[in-house]
């Protein structure tokens, strides 16, 4: 059991939806499709947003954007988040979502710090340009109608050159519901340690809605210290979640005010990594091996700390099928129990800062040149990050 004591957090309003627990599941690429965004909601609360998909491929209805936008039944809010460079195609993506009933909610990504991206002027890179970060969220906000659109970013693209908060009165402006800011730069990356002094900074710019705070959470006790800091609304969680689904069960203790850690034995964890399996065969339509091919990832995050040997970690990693999975994982101690610090803490993408790559001359002008229209519209044919 872990000592937190905090008073119940009041619930969370992002326009007409109601969170109890004020927490929100960050989109990660190849992370957080359906399969792992029901198995954090079956350990706690809070909303769950899909992976970035790209608007103009959901324009365009391609067959991978279509399936990344489908929940399960058991998935309420919706959530999906959009990636876009152009107010006319991020309207024509949310007019779709909202006249097929497909979302309760969605986000846009201004965050993603992937140099694919920023080089062609999209994710973090794109709020530099405040006429055109205006004309994608006034159009995405007006094209929602009732549904809450919310906007995720960063503090800007190195410590030069800062657009949160300018960025944050403008999505207020244009009727955003919520604004959630990962308070790094894009040359950050995802390195060093999260500026919450910024989350407060916005919040006490952006005050006629909620204010989100996203940055190194790695357990309930600093998602606890990070509101207590800067006055957040509520909290976006990422890497700290990877192989810990458990996460939320602490989360959701946490601002209710209950003393509550998960500490799970070894049997435990490999339950949680068998559940994800299964689920993903489930989102890949049946396919095992494409499921089994998918978690491989999320090996080394599930048994961070615990004591599984090099090789049986290995073999999990090459599985192919759910039976060859339940063979590998019949072999490890159920009984080991939680190992403690070792299987807390940062996990994920770290890496170093990095001078963004931007388009030629992108830091000229606040303003969008006619000659970047030509990268903008390169922007949406390949990317992934969030």
């Amino acid at each position: 059991m872990s000592t937190l004591f905090a008073p119940p957090a009041p619930a969370l309003s992002i326009g007409p939806l109601r969170l109890d627990v004020p927490v929100v599941l960050a989109p990660m690429a190849g992370i957080t499709n359906t399969a792992f965004r029901r198995l954090c909601r079956e350990y706690g609360a809070g909303l769950y947003v899909s992976e970035m998909i790209t608007s103009r491929a959901l324009v365009e209805r391609t067959p991978e954007s279509m399936r990344l936008i489908k929940h399960h039944e058991s998935e309420t809010p919706r959530s999906i988040q959009l990636y876009g460079v152009d107010p006319k195609t991020m309207a024509e993506a949310v007019t779709m979502l909202v006249a097929e009933d497909r979302a309760d909610h969605i986000d846009l990504n201004f965050g993603c710090p992937v140099p694919k991206v920023t080089r062609k002027g999209g994710g973090a890179a794109l709020p530099w340009k405040l006429d055109l970060f205006r004309g994608i969220v006034e159009a995405a906000v007006k094209a929602a109608g009732p549904l809450p659109l919310t906007v995720k970013m960063r503090k800007g693209i190195d410590a030069d050159h800062l657009t949160y908060l300018e960025a944050g009165r403008i999505a207020e402006g244009a009727g955003a519901a919520a604004v959630a800011l990962h308070a790094r730069t894009a040359a950050d990356f995802y390195s060093g340690t999260a500026d919450w002094s910024a989350i407060a900074t916005l919040k006490q710019t952006v005050t006629s809605i909620p204010v989100l705070g996203n940055g190194d959470i790695w357990s309930a006790a600093d998602a606890l210290r990070m509101v207590d800091e800067t006055g957040c609304d509520g909290v976006v969680v990422g890497r700290g979640c990877l192989g810990r689904p458990w996460l939320f069960g602490d989360l959701a203790a946490a601002f209710s005010g209950r003393e509550h850690k998960a500490e799970p034995t070894l049997g435990e964890v490999a339950i949680a990594f068998r559940r994800h399996a299964e689920l993903l065969v489930e989102f890949f339509d049946g396919d095992e091996n494409r499921a089994c091919r998918d978690i491989r990832k999320h090996v080394a995050w599930y048994f961070k700390g615990y004591a599984v040997g090099g090789e049986l970690r290995a073999a999990l990693a090459q599985s192919s099928s759910l039976a060859e999975i339940d063979e590998l994982l019949g072999r490890l101690d159920p009984d080991q129990p939680y190992p403690g610090a070792d299987a807390e803490g940062q996990r994920g993408r770290a890496g170093t800062p990095k001078q963004p790559a931007l388009p030629e001359r992108w830091l000229e002008s606040r303003e969008l040149q006619e000659t970047h229209r030509v990268a903008l519209t390169e922007a949406e044919l390949d990317t992934s990050g969030g």
